[in-house]
């Protein structure tokens, strides 16, 4: 019989990845708690860990084995169990095997050992993944994937290490090149090989109610699986994974609705997850996962928690007959706040300081010169402000010349001011929204879709400007997550609402008039177009997030915007293609 009667013997191996080779505060929260219920941890860094993080471990663990990242995890695992020699290991009654792609525990550990203890078993494992019914990678013997325990969390019980069968099993294991071969080789078919020899396995979290609705539950029902199953882990990729994965099985809503879980109502401190994600991922990724848009209201306020921070709203104006314009908007921000109004000369700021007349704030107005547009006046004209307010809002006048009818520059300018500067309750509830989002760092209004603007975002909203905001984000040393394949959450008109402390290291580098280019300035792949794009990295290097902002009165016609974008574009690709599943279709006109 497997079943554990009193308290069991464990060893452990935990393997750690990291791209940086920097271990997290999750990292050791997780080896803690397992500590208190394994005798022996054994931590494997797969292409080595920082001095610190090694140090860190050895306070955990009783063994820390730095390797070259070769083979994945199961070919750690394998040395992991291979290391100890099978002789010693079968005076443990289970063996782990587990990594680091996931967070947790939400739950002690203490509750999953002590219930897989009282059950007959010779191997068990935290979550399944359902049969399959193809092999999307080739790989599998059996010709599709079958049910199987999921590699990152398995135990073995001294029945199974004690076995030729599993002994074999490790020795025989083929060479690994791919996370494909490792899934096809190991994952997939560990469970199916030794199920069909007679051995005995469960899982923890058993999803069997879920069969018929998903293939990963922990994937596609996280927050089901932790609310529901007590499931004390959450994979990492449920945050980032490619968003059409989530959403050919769902409504989208699974990372969000898991998080929030966790965060209003389990003890485990979320900053261990932000700070790993944000350090790590692309931000449109995560933007789409976790759906970072907020819908503001202009008409009901929200109750005020604490006092109203100190903020700050950066005006540019360049078009003096625009003065007039920016003011009303500039009215909205909330007693107490502090005005700056940037204007190229004297000349204009006589035009600008009568439009401003018996403004009801605290104004100050500052002359920059006519270099750097609207951006050198920000980062160089009012440089000091940045240490001196919690927000600030930036705004300038806009009219495009360049665009035909100019109707559709004015519809641009409109869409910026009214998702940000709408009326003082919006203003007041987008500062709440930073206080009830600790991790918010940028608002900014969606990128503009109608007339010329919708290539935009045909071209990932880079442009042609990835090279030089790559060239900016080294000189600025930001090492977060760059692709030019995913779009930056990034203000397009140059307009949005920042917590400073999110923009510090744009600031660090503190900007001169001569590092701006003179007129006529480029379309295209300038500093300015760099900057632009280059804010919401700054924001994730500090340790926020990005994200969208609208008002509820402009969300009404952002939605049939883009329904009928995408109407009208499923129409015509299907009247071709034929109607499909929007991942198929997608598939069908990138192959043409």
């Amino acid at each position: 019989m497997q079943v554990q009667t009193e308290k069991a013997k464990r060893y452990a191996v935990y393997v750690f990845y990291d791209r940086d080779k920097h271990a997290d505060e999750y990292n050791f929260y997780l080896l803690e708690e397992l500590k208190k219920e394994v005798d022996h941890l054994l931590v494997i860094c797969n292409g080595g860990v920082t001095s610190e993080g090694r140090a860190r471990f050895e306070k955990i663990a009783d063994e820390v084995l730095e390797r070259e990242n070769q083979g994945f995890d199961i070919t750690a695992y394998k040395i992991g169990i291979e290391r100890m020699g099978y002789e010693k290991l079968s005076e443990y009654d289970e063996v782990l095997v587990l990594n680091s792609t996931f967070f947790g525990p939400f739950y002690p550990f203490r509750e999953v050992f002590e219930t897989m203890d009282q059950k007959d078993l010779d191997f068990w494992g935290m979550t399944t993944f359902h049969e399959v019914p193809f092999d999307p990678f080739g790989t599998i013997k059996y010709g599709h994937i079958p049910t199987h325990i999921q590699s990152f969390f398995m135990v073995f019980r001294k029945s199974l290490i004690q076995s030729a069968d599993f002994q074999s099993y490790w020795a025989n294991m083929p060479q690994i090149h791919s996370y494909e071969e490792a899934i096809g080789f190991h994952e997939a078919i560990f469970t199916k090989e030794f199920a069909d020899k007679g051995y005995r396995w469960a899982v923890y979290c058993d999803s069997s109610d879920l069969i018929g609705f998903m293939y990963d539950p922990l994937r596609d029902f996280p927050r089901y699986m932790i609310e529901e199953k007590r499931c004390p882990l959450l994979k990492r990729r449920s945050f980032f994974h490619e968003y059409g994965e989530a959403f050919s099985r769902s409504g989208g809503e699974g990372a969000k609705e898991a998080l929030e879980y966790i965060e209003q109502h389990l003890p485990y401190d979320t900053d261990m997850i932000w700070d790993n994600l944000l350090r790590l991922e692309n931000q449109a990724d995560l933007k789409k996962r976790m759906h970072w848009n907020f819908v503001v209201s202009s008409k009901i306020q929200k109750k005020k928690k604490k006092p109203l921070p100190s903020i700050a709203l950066v005006l540019h104006i360049y078009y003096e007959e625009l003065a007039d314009f920016c003011r009303r908007y500039a009215e909205n921000m909330p007693d107490g706040t502090d005005v700056y109004v940037t204007v190229p000369n004297k000349e204009k700021l006589a035009v600008v300081r009568k439009a401003f007349e018996n403004f009801p704030h605290r104004l100050e107005f500052r002359i920059v010169g006519n270099l750097g547009r609207d951006v050198a006046p920000f980062l160089v004209g009012c440089k000091d402000l940045i240490e001196r307010y919690d927000l600030i809002c930036k705004v300038h006048d806009k009219k495009v010349y360049q665009v035909k009818p100019m109707s559709l520059g004015e519809s641009w300018a409109y869409k910026c001011f009214e998702n940000l500067l709408r009326n003082r309750t919006f203003v007041e509830n987008i500062i709440a929204v930073f206080e009830e989002n600790p991790r918010l760092g940028m608002l900014t209004p969606p990128v503009p879709n109608h007339g010329p603007y919708y290539p935009t975002t045909g071209k990932g909203e880079w442009g042609e400007n990835f090279a030089v905001a790559k060239q900016l984000a080294d000189t600025l040393g930001l090492t977060v997550n760059l692709d030019p394949r995913k779009e930056p959450v990034a203000p397009l008109g140059s307009m949005f609402w920042v917590r400073t402390d999110a923009l510090k290291c744009l600031f660090a580098h503190d900007w001169q008039y001569e590092e701006f280019p003179k007129e006529p300035i480029a379309d295209d792949a300038t500093v300015l177009h760099a900057i632009e794009r280059i804010y919401p990295f700054c924001v994730q290097q500090e340790g926020y997030y990005p994200a969208w902002i609208l008002a509820d009165s402009f969300a009404r016609i952002e939605i049939d915007n883009w329904a009928y974008i995408n109407g009208e574009l499923n129409r015509a690709e299907m009247s071709k293609a034929g109607a499909m599943r929007h991942r198929e279709l997608l598939e069908n006109i990138r192959n043409l």
